[in-house]
């Protein structure tokens, strides 16, 4: 039994100017599948009984009339865009024996090449494909990406395209790194607003500046879901040289990482430190010392439980130059997409954030007095292993057993759990939900709210 590929078509581009492509249909469709062919120059070998007026004015005559398979001859490319789906197939099976890759309109099934939804910032190009199954999707992504993009990018393309030859003669990453300050600087504003001469001189500057110290971003990625993670997090994503990841990193953000980036896993699961924390900030200086740019990507926020801090103090006595960007930490995303407000007039005045992760001999030494109020929320991290202790706790230091207490195992993603109870039955009901990874518990009177304010669609425990 074989299972269908990841992919129906292999992205790639076709270089057709000068070669021939074979064009069977005289209609308005094929007349905008040879608008697209001209802007790759290529020569376009036309079959048609009726040609529309359009293609005069593209300069292409009738080849011939009717088809015949003779015509493939020299070919690099077919298209069959007529209204007659059984000529098409004909034309599609033609192509197939002389394994030439054909593009069927309105057929997916007899392509073995498709033209994508195109953002044209010549040389530059973006290209949107559905595999056929949903065109207007790619269509509407097209135009999301046209309002997004600088019509000015094809001048900087140029650009980069008429200057990258003087620095062939540098290692690949060294001029990586040097491209890459350019583009993140002002020379790439210069040379799309025209003014080369600014832009050179930038480049000059960090052409002479190539071996560019190391850095260190501490990136915070959220609680999960890929869609939270900040732009800057995500440009810093496609730049970094190597990145630090630990488990709460799911794989959705990681393959947002640059494909040639180098991956360390370092672990920090309850338990199980792939890397103990001296060693990873050991890890940081090193690859930073190499002149590495290093991502040091962290669950949630650096700063929130995170030990960002440690990491940026061992960073700034080596003198290692570092960036901190802040992420979602777990208590606003996964209250937001359990439908808990953190705070609420009429029920909370303050947020209280807490470890629940217990010390080495199981003690959880918490200021339970401050904890045990009512009029505030609190939002305890890596709560699961303490749960029925921290529960306990807040009873026994005033709080009812009936006070309102709720679980959030994978948060924001689409496995997401929420088990609701009180501080009384919320162990019981986790231990009978049999709940899955990274978990942050709750307290407050907030709870109560979900069932008004809930829009993800998560599991109830």
């Amino acid at each position: 039994m074989t299972t269908a590929p990841d992919w129906p078509y292999f992205p790639m581009f076709l270089r057709l100017d000068g070669r021939t492509v074979l064009l069977v249909g005289g209609g308005e469709v094929a007349l905008r599948k040879a608008r697209l062919l001209c802007k790759a120059g290529a020569r376009i070998r036309l079959v048609c009984r009726e040609a529309h007026e359009g293609f005069e004015a593209l300069g292409i005559a009738v080849h011939a009339r009717a088809f015949d398979a003779a015509q493939l001859a020299d070919c690099a490319f077919v298209v069959a865009a007529t209204d007659d789906a059984a000529l098409n197939r004909t034309v599609a099976e033609a192509a197939g024996q002389r394994q030439l890759p054909v593009n069927v309109v309105d057929d997916s099934a007899a392509s073995t090449a498709i033209t994508p939804a195109i953002v044209d910032r010549a040389p530059l190009l973006v290209a949107f494909s559905s595999a056929g199954r949903a065109p207007m999707l790619a269509r509407r992504l097209r135009q999301q990406v046209e309002e997004l993009f600088d019509q000015r990018l094809g001048r900087l393309a140029r650009y980069i395209g008429t200057r990258r030859d003087a620095q062939m003669d540098m290692d690949i990453d060294v001029r990586r790194k040097l491209w890459e300050a350019f583009l993140d600087g002002p020379g790439a504003s210069a040379a799309m607003s025209g003014d080369e001469a600014s832009a050179d001189a930038e480049l000059a500057r960090l052409s002479a500046d190539a071996t560019q110290r190391g850095v260190v971003w501490l990136v915070g990625a959220g609680p999960g879901d890929p869609d939270l993670l900040t732009l800057r997090a995500l440009r810093l994503l496609q730049n970094c040289d190597v990145v630090l990841y630990d488990h709460l990193v799911g794989p959705a953000i990681m393959d947002m990482v640059r494909r040639d980036a180098e991956r360390i896993h370092v672990g920090k699961r309850r338990s199980q430190h792939t890397l103990p924390q001296e060693e990873i900030n050991a890890k940081l200086v090193e690859l930073a010392q190499q002149g590495k740019r290093v991502l040091r990507l962290k669950g949630g926020d650096p700063f929130v439980f995170g030990r960002g801090g440690e990491e940026i103090a061992e960073l700034a006595s080596h003198g290692v130059a570092f960036e901190v960007v802040p992420g979602i930490t777990a208590a606003n995303g996964c209250a937001a997409y359990a439908g808990i407000p953190l705070t609420h007039r009429d029920h909370a005045q303050a947020a209280v954030f807490v470890t629940g992760h217990p010390r080495a001999d199981g003690s959880l030494d918490l200021h339970w007095d401050a904890l045990a109020r009512a009029g505030q929320t609190v939002c305890i991290f890596m709560g699961r292993i303490s749960l029925a202790q921290t529960m306990a706790a807040l009873r026994a230091h005033g709080l009812p057993d009936d006070w309102p207490a709720a679980l959030i195992a994978q948060g924001t993603l689409e496995a997401q759990q929420v088990v609701v109870g009180t501080l009384e039955n919320l162990p019981a009901r986790v231990d009978a939900a049999q709940v899955e990874g990274a978990c942050l518990v709750i307290v407050g009177e907030v709870v109560r709210l979900r069932e008004q304010l809930r829009w993800f669609g998560d599991r109830e425990g």
